[in-house]
């Protein structure tokens, strides 16, 4: 893997930041987009700007037929069966909301528990509250790892669903998603996995998991913001009605009575982001080019460095040190509030996240009020790592 030639590719990596060469660790949040991902939406709409699947003139076929055959992309990159399991959203968030939303209306019946993780962002929190669900958190240990055991303790007559991260995007942990899902199906519980943080680190086979829904966003992966992805078993999806009406997902419309899309576009109302759409399959190639698995090679490598460098820190504090874990570094300086070391960093042309990283309940669990996390992408270099420890030791005295 030539590191050179990759981050040559990502235009943004060249800036400065108060005149300084930008470090970017805040991948987490988001990555950053390779120029042919900027490339595809540039050409989207220069050249082939077109509502798609309604159209009978030529740009609009040729829009259509580019979008289907990045849902086919799509549905090969994860593994699913059919494309027909595979549903454009705008991102995780949404994607999680149309599950619980439509889950709910057809399996809720007002007495109802989800079993969730303890370090859930809170896009999968909140969804499953709005539809009225009463949640069941799994806990985990101090070093981020989950309880099983206690997990399996949690199952009732009411449980109707499991929904996990496949990753922390707070603590790192990659959490055990196929065991989690052997025990749910052996009380015949579904599961829904937040794949948000895992799709851009490791490779991921949603038949291998045997997961029923796993959701992701594009912008996590170097493709466009405004794009994500539902998973859905077939069966499930049928099962489901809407989450939106609109155009698209409908069959047949009157005053009186409205009937359905097929598969997948019974989920699509509306409008999609073709140009999005796209820039995810470009993001697709590059990380088909590059190798799902070398990219977790130099990721793991880097995230081994940094918390080596790391822990040599007087007054370091890390949170998140399960044996499994992707490339995220959550720590805390001292007493500092972790905002002031954010800060004092980007000045010296570092880019990292503070805050609880719309993770509230894990704050809670350990008595703080937010982290600095570092974040890695293929991208990144050891040299960086270096500049953020440079960054770091400069603004120690400052903290004290």
């Amino acid at each position: 893997m030539n590191i050179n030639d990759i981050r040559s590719q990502f235009p943004i990596l060249g800036e400065q930041v108060h005149g300084r060469p930008l470090v970017y660790l805040d991948n987490a949040a988001t990555t950053q987009k390779p120029q042919r991902v900027i490339d595809a939406l540039t050409d989207y709409y220069s050249h082939l700007n077109a509502n798609i699947h309604r159209g009978a003139h030529h740009l609009a076929a040729v829009a259509t037929e580019r979008y289907e055959a990045v849902r086919l992309q799509v549905m090969k990159f994860i593994g699913a069966l059919s494309p027909d399991e595979i549903v454009f959203t705008r991102g995780t968030t949404e994607s999680i909301n149309l599950v619980a939303a439509s889950f709910a209306k057809a399996y809720f019946d007002g007495d109802d528990e989800v079993i969730v993780s303890g370090m859930e962002h809170h896009s999968n929190i909140v969804p499953w509250q709005l539809a009225g669900a009463t949640l069941r958190p799994i806990p985990f240990t101090d070093e981020g790892v989950l309880d099983l055991e206690a997990y399996e303790r949690l199952f009732t007559d009411k449980t109707k669903l499991v929904s996990v991260c496949h990753v922390s995007n707070t603590l790192g942990t990659v959490n055990p998603v196929q065991r989690i899902v052997e025990i749910a199906h052996a009380h015949g519980v579904p599961v829904l996995v937040d794949g948000a943080q895992a799709v851009s680190h490791l490779q991921v086979d949603v038949r291998a998991l045997d997961c029923d829904f796993y959701c992701f966003s594009g912008h996590k992966m170097y493709a466009p913001m405004g794009v994500g992805v539902v998973y859905g078993r077939d069966r499930l999806l049928k099962a489901l009605p809407p989450y939106q009406g609109g155009g698209e997902m409908i069959e047949e419309v009157t005053f009186q009575r409205t009937t359905y899309n097929r598969l997948p576009f019974k989920f699509e109302a509306g409008t999609p982001s073709v140009g999005d759409v796209l820039g995810l399959g470009r993001a697709i190639d590059f990380m088909q080019e590059v190798g799902v698995d070398n990219i977790a090679a130099h990721e793991a490598d880097l995230l081994r460095y940094a918390t080596e460098r790391l822990s040599s820190l007087p007054g370091i504090r890390i949170y998140g040190t399960a044996p499994d874990k992707a490339a995220v570094l959550s720590f805390l300086v001292g007493e500092a509030h972790p905002y002031d070391v954010g800060t004092l960093v980007d000045q010296l042309g570092v880019a990292v996240r503070t805050g609880h990283h719309c993770t509230q309940p894990v704050m809670d669990r350990y008595g703080i009020p937010g982290t600095v996390r570092a974040s890695f992408a293929v991208y990144n270099t050891r040299a960086e790592v270096d500049a953020f420890f440079a960054a770091l030791e400069r603004v120690l005295p400052m903290l004290q």
